[in-house]
């Protein structure tokens, strides 16, 4: 299916584009560049992920893509947006995110009452979509999202959607076995970089 190829190869890209943009001097020309390919993979990734799972009728993944795809597209914006005034598409988005999370959660639920053990990743990554959209959305009202912060909401954001990228690869392409839990090797790259994303809004503030 040319549709799964093509979410594939972005997803290649958009690993690449990360890996360049981390090692680049931050606000260089590389940084940038790498920065644009990296949102453009995410971008080709959600709009393939999108129909993708509809075909497949999974809601899993459905709101899996609309929070990876918050994240590259909220730290673009970050960057972008040096007055820290939101444009009306910045809200809608953070209101997409804060829907993904309130879902995440309420098909937790049902994959609790099922045994289904991926209920411990949406209620993981729902927390995660709920501060992050919940962060954003105050930042937005106080008008305070300039300067360092600005610039720690989009590190905030594009290592997010990294961490989403990386999941994704490590997620297919990696089997821990059968003795290992399903849900360790969704979890297991935001448990490795998110204290990185920490000591990087320390030193930035």
């Amino acid at each position: 299916m040319l549709i799964l190829y093509i979410h594939i190869f972005a997803g290649g890209l958009s690993l690449a584009g990360a890996a360049l943009a981390l090692y680049a001097a931050k606000g260089s020309r590389l940084h940038v560049l790498a920065g644009r390919m990296f949102f453009a993979a995410t971008v080709a990734i959600f709009l393939t992920a999108v129909p993708l799972a509809i075909a497949n009728n999974n809601l899993f993944l459905f709101l899996i893509a609309i929070f990876s795809f918050y994240l590259a597209f909220a730290g673009w914006r970050f960057a972008r947006n040096v007055s820290g005034r939101p444009a009306a598409i910045d809200l809608l988005a953070v209101l997409l995110m804060l829907s993904s999370g309130l879902g995440m959660w309420a098909l937790a639920l049902i994959f609790y009452h099922t045994g289904d053990m991926q209920y411990v990743v949406l209620l993981l990554f729902g927390f995660i979509a709920l501060a992050l959209g919940i962060t954003d959305l105050l930042s937005f009202q106080s008008g305070t999202v300039v300067g360092s912060k600005r610039l720690t909401r989009h590190l905030t954001n594009m290592l997010g959607a990294t961490i989403a990228v990386i999941t994704a690869f490590l997620v297919v392409n990696v089997d821990l076995g059968p003795s290992v839990p399903a849900w360790l090797i969704w979890v297991l790259p935001t448990a490795v970089i998110t204290p990185y994303i920490v000591w990087w809004n320390i030193r930035l503030r």
